[in-house]
């Protein structure tokens, strides 16, 4: 499994969507005038095309700083995709049962810390960028739904194709979607990040693991 989650992880709206199922290599996209202020987060099919779109382009064109600079890689996620991730819901969640054993300070200095790492944490994956080939399962009527789930598979050469599923969540006062989790080949990345951090929440406190996110989150981006 930690073999391909890096791979899973770089495809987060690196992909197009549509109504019809369909095979995309990842290559960017050409933009319209002021697409990047068109993402409609009312449709969480469109938005993560969108997304994309605009993620890959900018990718693209700055490419040559990137490979003197790979930390640009942070801007980008930071600019691009987190405003489309509800990191705090993902981070809530990674706190967990030990909710209630923490205070509303503690609360509000993680989630900005645990935002800033998964900043770092994506953008190193993008040093991984290459052109995989995605299919995706046909959209579904979300209109009743609060949690929309966007399958797809990852495809290779001389691989396995790998099952990916985006967790897209409904904001009950917005009304408008944000991603916050994927599921690669049936395990939840967001609860393998709370088994993982969920124990040192219990043993050492909120505080602790806050600290501990906070010094990976500074941490470099660097080509491997």
């Amino acid at each position: 499994m930690n073999k391909i989650i890096p791979v899973i992880a770089c495809l987060l709206f690196g992909v197009n969507v549509s109504a019809n199922e369909y095979v995309h290599h990842f290559s960017p996209m050409p933009l319209t005038e002021g697409s990047s202020a068109s993402v409609d987060k009312k449709d969480p099919y469109k938005m993560i095309k969108t997304v994309a779109d605009i993620t890959f382009k900018r990718f693209a064109n700055e490419q040559n700083a990137i490979q003197k600079n790979p930390n640009i890689l942070k801007d980008i996620v930071r600019e691009e995709l987190i405003p489309y991730i509800n990191y705090q819901y993902a981070a809530f969640k990674v706190i967990g049962s030990n909710f209630k054993k923490t205070n509303k300070n503690e609360r509000a200095e993680f989630v900005p810390v645990f935002r800033d790492y998964l900043i770092t944490s994506y953008a190193q994956v993008f040093t991984l960028y290459k052109n995989q080939q995605v299919t995706f399962a046909p959209a579904k009527d979300f209109s009743d739904d609060k949690v929309v789930a966007v399958n797809t598979s990852v495809i290779e050469p001389g691989r396995p194709a790998i099952d990916i599923s985006f967790r897209v969540r409904k904001s009950s006062k917005t009304n408008e979607w944000k991603a916050y989790d994927m599921v690669a080949e049936g395990v939840s990345l967001l609860d393998s990040k709370q088994a993982e951090l969920n124990s040192l929440i219990r043993q050492k406190g909120l505080s602790h693991v806050t600290e501990m996110l906070k010094e990976k989150a500074q941490k470099n981006i660097v080509f491997k």
